[in-house]
């Protein structure tokens, strides 16, 4: 019978497999001009007709899941294409020489024009500079003016088909005055552009963005990854999870500066991914060795508590989490988030699509767990991937 199964698994189509489950989730976290690599991960699992149900993002992972729900399926992956190619339409070289150092030189350049000229259909800088402003002034409390964002959103977004309610989006900020971490679900609230710069708004670069009389900035600042926003919400739904992280929590030793300043980056955005999904996976094995133990106790000895217990825990639904993270190459240094260029896209995105194209080779990886736990998680650069 094992055996069998094993069989039924390896022909099974990825959406076949996918359908077992009640929900597919997309999760992206935030990582700026890294976040085309999100993108070939969409293209990857669409092809494969795995779409997702329910999108969650903080920074560029909520503008990228905003792009995907809010367009039919037949047209997510061109509108997505259309985000990218929009703002890094910008040439940098005519031609970069093969090897590390001329990619570096380039990424330099791009990085330094991202700072001076912002990004086209993203961002401008202010003028006058905001240190010359006046304190309460539009422009004293950011570097650029992201007003161009919200026309390219309008442009690429049909809000109605986002908050239709056929898939579910969510999206982390973090209200400026209270200092409180908020998701903004259009299960709760009906999403509009402001919403989704609000997630993006990192000071102090980008301006602070008011909605309904508060004011919200990053999710990125308090939490990278909202997968745990995902995991907390209708635990009785089974689950395949596809974590997308755009900064490695693991990477080598520094050797100079510029080393220094992008390990801190990748270690201070990673938002401890791995352990917060070992810490889920712990204590959900912790609730079901629980019930298991109450279950054995003879109904007439239970408690009303045990008995409450008893019901919550039994409708607890089984998780799936597939974990992709970008692998950073040696020469995009520190600046790898604000270096937009079109090569540099197109790598980012290439390889967000080979890496997910390797992950679904492992059919086993994406069937509904059978342990007691009921939590798997998978990893393909931290597993065997052969």
């Amino acid at each position: 019978m094992l055996e069998r199964n094993r069989k039924k698994e390896a022909t099974a189509t990825i959406a076949e497999i996918s359908a077992q489950y009640d929900r597919i989730a997309l999760v992206f976290q935030g990582g700026g001009a890294l976040g085309a690599y999100q993108a070939g991960v969409y293209q990857a699992l669409a092809d494969a007709g795995c779409e997702p149900s329910w999108l969650s993002g903080v920074s560029i992972g909520a503008i990228n899941a905003a792009i995907i729900a809010g367009n039919e399926s037949s047209r997510r992956l061109q509108r997505l294409e259309q985000f990218w190619q929009t703002i890094s339409g910008r040439k940098i070289w005519v031609h970069t020489p093969e090897g590390d150092i001329y990619r570096d030189i380039r990424n330099r350049t791009s990085s330094w024009m991202t700072m001076v000229m912002g990004q086209p259909g993203f961002f401008k800088p202010r003028s006058p500079n905001p240190w010359m402003e006046q304190p309460g002034a539009e422009g004293a409390t950011s570097f650029y003016d992201t007003a161009e964002l919200k026309e390219t959103l309008e442009s690429l977004i049909d809000f109605d088909i986002l908050n239709d309610g056929k898939k579910r989006l969510s999206v982390g900020a973090v209200n400026v005055r209270t200092g409180n971490f908020v998701y903004f679900d259009t299960d709760k609230v009906r999403i509009e552009p402001e919403h989704i710069m609000a997630s993006g708004a990192l000071p102090p670069a980008f301006p602070s963005i008011r909605i309904e009389g508060e004011y919200y900035w990053d999710g990125g600042i308090v939490s990278n990854t909202p997968l745990q926003y995902l995991l907390d919400q209708e635990e009785d739904r089974s689950s395949l999870v596809f974590q997308v992280d755009l900064f490695s929590a693991r990477g080598v030793l520094p050797r100079s500066m510029p080393d220094v300043l992008s390990r801190h980056k990748d270690i201070m955005y990673s938002s401890r991914t791995r352990q917060n999904t070992d810490n889920f996976k712990r204590i959900h094995g912790l609730k079901m060795r629980l019930l298991d133990a109450l279950k054995r106790v003879p109904k007439e000895l239970r408690t009303p508590a045990e008995e409450a217990l008893i019901e919550d825990y039994s409708d607890a639904g089984t998780v799936n989490i597939v974990h992709l993270i970008y692998q950073h190459k040696g020469y995009e240094g520190h600046a790898k988030d604000y270096e937009f260029s079109g090569t540099s896209m197109r790598e980012h995105w290439e390889t967000g699509l080979e890496d997910t194209q390797r992950t679904l080779r492992h059919r086993q990886w994406l069937t509904m767990p059978t342990n007691v736990d009921g939590v798997a998680i998978h990893d393909l650069h931290r597993e065997d991937p052969t």
